[in-house]
């Protein structure tokens, strides 16, 4: 089993991020490590998505390239495949999770509930994602899950902000936070790479004070 700590300790936010072209994905990747980001979480959303996370994989290697929203086992497989250094699910079913765990990569695992990580946590995790952050009850229900399950650290993802990220950072059981906002969809579309690598640079910096 891959240990997935190094993962979360690359960067206080990892970019989530949805490309429908992939010709913007090496610039993409390019603006966020210039900015200070060298991690991204790739999402399969889009039909050439995995044509892009090749790419990237390929031709900027300073980035450490994950793919998310993994549904499936033949996605996990799909993406390995396509150059995915780790996978990241947003939530988890027993056989999707044991898949993932033989692919020899660091793996996070969606969750949303106290069961779920209890759950994630049998089978020898204890990194995860929760999964949306937001709707689920943000720090506050991060912080409640810390007090009886200290030993498990979190990956929040989900209507957080370059605002709110300081709230989960601060938390004991939060290593880092996944945001979308580093790339918007306008940004991207008009090639914009100076704004996102401004955005990448206020991530990097960002305090929990």
């Amino acid at each position: 089993m891959a240990d997935a700590t190094s993962v979360l300790n690359v960067s206080p936010v990892i970019p989530v991020v949805t490309l429908d072209d992939p010709q913007h994905a090496v610039p993409v990747a390019q603006a966020l490590a210039d900015g200070g980001i060298r991690i991204i979480e790739l999402t399969l959303r889009t039909e050439s998505a995995l044509t892009s996370l090749k790419l990237i994989a390929n031709e900027v290697p300073d980035i450490l390239m994950g793919a998310g929203t993994i549904l499936t086992p033949g996605q996990a497989d799909a993406a390995v495949a396509a150059g995915a250094q780790f996978l990241v699910s947003p939530g988890v079913t027993p056989g999707l999770l044991d898949h993932m765990l033989s692919l020899d990569v660091p793996v996070l695992p969606g969750v949303a509930t106290v069961g779920e990580v209890m759950a994630v946590l049998e089978s020898g995790l204890d990194t995860m994602k929760f999964f949306p952050a937001g709707p689920a009850g943000g720090p506050a229900y991060l912080a409640a899950i810390g007090a009886p399950i200290p030993n498990v650290q979190f990956c929040p993802t989900g209507g957080i902000s370059l605002a709110t990220a300081p709230e989960y950072l601060k938390l004991p059981n939060v290593s880092c936070v996944g945001g979308s906002w580093l790339t918007p969809r306008s940004a991207v579309e008009r090639g914009d790479w100076a704004q996102i690598t401004a955005l990448a640079r206020k991530a990097a910096g960002v305090s929990v004070r």
